[in-house]
Parts: C-alpha cells; structure tokens; sequence
C-alpha cells in the first residue's frame, strides 16, 4: 500500500484510492453545468439544509414571542365534545394570565385552544407538520409555521415554552409527553411543569406509573413529581404561573 495514496480533496472531504466517477469534476462545474434529474433534492447532504432552513425560520419566527405554554391534544377531538370547550377555555385562561399558547396547529383540541387564546386577545401559536393526509393550519393561528421534520418542530416545542399541559390525546400526544419529561428528568430544560389535564383520562397512565414504573424502581419520587394531574383550569394555569415565577427567579 503506497504511504501517500492519491487523494481528491471535495471541500472539508477527502476521498483516496477509488473517487466515484462524479469525482472527476468540480462541485463548482457540478452546480453550473448539471441539466440532468432532480434527484439531488432527496439525497441526504441536501437534507441537512432544508434541517437548517426548518431551524432557522423556527427561530426566526418565534424568537421574540412572549412567555408561552404548549398544549397538546387530540386533532380528533370534535367541536361538540366537552373536551373541545375546555380546550378552548384552557386558550382563553392562559391568554388572561399572560401566555402565548403554542400548539401543533391542527383541528380538534389544538384548534380549541387556539381559538380561547385568539378569541381572549392572546397570541395563538400553530407549529404544523407535513403529513400524508391532508390537515393544515386551523384558521385560529395567529403565527403559524409549517415544518417537514418532527424533531426541528418538537424542538420548538419546547424551546419556546416554559409548561406543557396535555389534554386527552393519542400517539402524538403521548410522544411530546414522554419526551418533555425525560428532557426535564434529565435536566435538559429547568422550572418546566407538565400537566396532564383530566384525570379520567389520564388518571390509569399516571396509576400504571406510578404502580408499575415507579414500583419497580424504575423511577424515583422526583420523578413522580414531574407530572401534575388535575381537572381544574384554574389549578393547571397556577402551575404554570408558579413555575414562570421560579425560572425567572433564577434567571
């Protein structure tokens, strides 16, 4: 083996021995001289900018929103269900008490509360995703960005709040849950509460929790405490009030 193989520099990237045949131009002569397929826009190098493009507008966006609580929910929620006026009361109580509400800015409970929070003179937050069915922004949003990557959104998500409360929901609602408290157990973010809103619906996951997880020494008290659950709007929005009111004393 020769000591100093013959080598093509590509940018930051060395390539030695045996350069693919594209090699044998220049990226500059690639990207002025290229009439050929569209492939290109779904190869992984040019993945990671629209990843950046995503951060970048998300940031850009939201950068200067005022303190603010995510709230998920099912986007199956009706709009004659109990659960879609409580949803939008929740908007309207946290919109009084000073807080923008970010949600995923789709139908159900997302739009309810969105639509308290518009409907209470607040900032009504929707952070879409690309799906394969059609859903959109519901029309209470009043800032609104679209992303095509869950994990730029869920970054959002949390960046820009400083609670979660979580309505009854599915899948989605079950992911952002778990990923917010293992952020918090791990002390990713501080000052940052999690309410589980209806303990009907709630009540068996936080049991299970609680007998199973924590019973097997899975989880410590502390970790137990990290969920608040309560049926009461007025009790979730103290929640959060109390732990804005920490983090600011520490900041």
């Amino acid at each position: 083996m020769d000591e100093h193989p013959k080598e093509k520099q590509r940018g930051p990237v060395v390539l030695r021995r045996s350069p693919r045949a594209d090699e044998t131009t220049t990226t500059d002569q690639r990207l002025l001289d290229s009439r050929g397929p569209s492939d290109w826009v779904h190869t992984d190098p040019w993945r990671v900018l629209r990843i950046q493009a995503e951060f970048v507008e998300g940031f850009g966006a939201l950068a200067e929103v005022p303190s603010a609580v995510t709230v998920f929910g099912s986007a199956r929620t009706q709009r004659d269900h109990p659960e879609y006026e409580t949803g939008r009361e929740l908007g309207a109580a946290l919109a009084r008490a000073g807080f923008a509400v970010i949600t995923g800015g789709g139908p159900g409970a997302m739009e309810a509360v969105n639509r308290g929070c518009s409907e209470a003179g607040g900032l009504s937050i929707g952070l879409g995703i690309e799906l394969p069915f059609e859903q959109g922004l519901n029309p209470w949003v009043d800032l609104g960005v679209n992303f095509r990557y869950f994990f730029a959104r869920k970054t959002m998500f949390i960046k820009y709040a400083q609670a979660f409360i979580c309505l009854p929901g599915g899948f989605g609602t079950l992911d952002e849950l778990f990923e917010a408290l293992t952020l918090v157990q791990t002390k990713k973010v501080t000052k940052f509460p999690v309410v589980l809103f209806g303990t009907e619906y709630w009540g068996g996951l936080y049991e299970w929790l609680r007998a199973s997880v924590f019973g097997g020494g899975k989880l410590n008290e502390k970790d137990m405490e990290l969920l608040h659950l309560t049926d009461d709007i007025d009790d979730a929005v103290r929640v959060v009030q109390d732990a804005h009111r920490a983090w600011g004393d520490t900041h």
